[in-house]
């Protein structure tokens, strides 16, 4: 079940724990994708993942927000042209191979059809395009709080996200964990968030909220030589023998 659109914006724009897990999870998505990385290139974000396209505004070819119908739209950067584009879950108004570049983030993990929205992220990638994943992590404290976006839906562990992901024609490149603060809306744990993300990277036995992985369009190559198979002609059972009206030699 898709949350609504405009629950999920007062969460990141008007509290403080969205502003915190906004920058905590852009950072770690930063880490992977440099700003000036996607110059030049197609970026596109499914399900709310806005707060982390911003950085790709002023250096990307084209930035896309597309927005599931469940969720609700809402236009997108304030003050700017609009990139937002409410769409079909699983049918979107992108060409094939059109994307260099995407971002799912409250996509994956709400929604009722998984296999069919990873088959729709592998069409819109090009070649050698590659997908950022940011969903709840199963043995963090997000996900067990349904007072955050990520609290709902189905919270995955590293290795089910990537065999999911190996079975749509998905390469896993890279993963890490985000979110290692407590989901708290007391002052001092927000203070304190900073210190939870640098102890939790450096501490392998915490869990962090969620989990960023890297994935790129896995397209195989064509097996065999490529040349044209040439078929046998069938022949009867008296081939070769002289008719009655052939003359002999």
């Amino acid at each position: 079940m898709h949350l609504d659109v405009v629950d999920l914006r007062n969460f990141y724009y008007r509290t403080g724990l969205g502003r915190a897990a906004q920058r905590m999870v852009r950072e770690a998505v930063a880490e992977m994708w440099a700003p000036t990385a996607a110059t030049g290139q197609t970026v596109a974000g499914f399900g709310f993942a806005v707060p982390l396209l911003r950085p790709y505004l002023a250096d990307a070819r084209r930035v896309i927000s597309l927005m599931p119908g469940q969720q609700g739209v809402m236009p997108w950067p304030t003050g700017g042209p609009n990139h937002s584009v409410l769409c079909e879950e699983t049918l979107w108004p992108l060409q094939t191979g059109h994307v260099d570049r995407l971002i799912v983030m409250h996509g994956l993990e709400t929604s009722e059809h998984p296999s069919a929205l990873l088959d729709e992220c592998w069409r819109v990638l090009g070649p050698g395009g590659r997908v950022i994943f940011v969903v709840p992590n199963r043995t963090g404290l997000w996900s067990r709080r349904d007072a955050t976006p990520f609290g709902f839906g189905r919270p995955y562990s590293s290795s089910q996200l990537e065999v999911q992901l190996k079975r749509h024609r998905f390469l896993p490149e890279r993963s890490a964990a985000a979110l290692y603060q407590p989901p708290s809306h007391k002052r001092f744990w927000l203070r304190s968030g900073p210190v939870w993300e640098r102890i939790g990277r450096k501490i392998p036995v915490l869990a962090g909220g969620v989990l960023v992985v890297e994935a790129s369009k896995q397209v195989y190559a064509q097996t065999g030589t490529g040349a044209p198979v040439s078929g046998r002609k069938r022949r009867g059972v008296l081939a070769g023998v002289p008719s009655p009206e052939a003359k002999p030699i």
